[in-house]
């Protein structure tokens, strides 16, 4: 399956979805916070099919991880996550580098389908639109 470098500062939440992801058969590599992602992400030189990251973080956000990221890794998808409007709004701006932002709280078969359509390279506005059409 896939590789995937996920930056959560929430211990919780961390677990959470990279227990599921493992679940589902991906390689999950953590890191704490934004920092430390870039760490791992240079150490690795860019070595994962996707980046899941919170915005809110502690060092470096995920604003400016995925802005790093995309820079030197152009090929690594980028899916963020927040349970901040105002941060989702920031996210916006980079529809160009990242695949979508998560809002939280979500359920885990929404982050695990999520996940399965950034990894496939579906486009969100087209699953939406998809989805729509068929509950009518």
């Amino acid at each position: 399956m896939a590789r995937i470098l996920l930056a959560e500062d929430d211990d919780g939440v961390r677990a959470f979805v990279s227990r599921a992801l493992a679940h589902m058969g991906h390689d999950v590599v953590e890191a704490e916070d934004g920092g430390l992602a870039a760490e791992v992400m240079q150490e690795e030189q860019g070595r994962f099919d996707l980046l899941l990251s919170d915005i809110k973080m502690p060092v470096m956000d995920g604003i400016a991880l995925a802005l790093n990221v995309a820079s030197a890794w152009p090929e690594v998808t980028i899916m963020l996550m927040t349970g901040f409007a105002d941060q989702r709004e920031r996210a916006h701006g980079l529809d160009q580098l990242i695949y979508d932002v998560i809002p939280k709280p979500f359920t885990l078969a929404q982050v695990l389908e999520k996940v399965d359509d950034a990894l496939a390279g579906r486009p969100p506005e087209i699953i939406s639109l998809a989805r729509q059409a068929m509950i009518g």
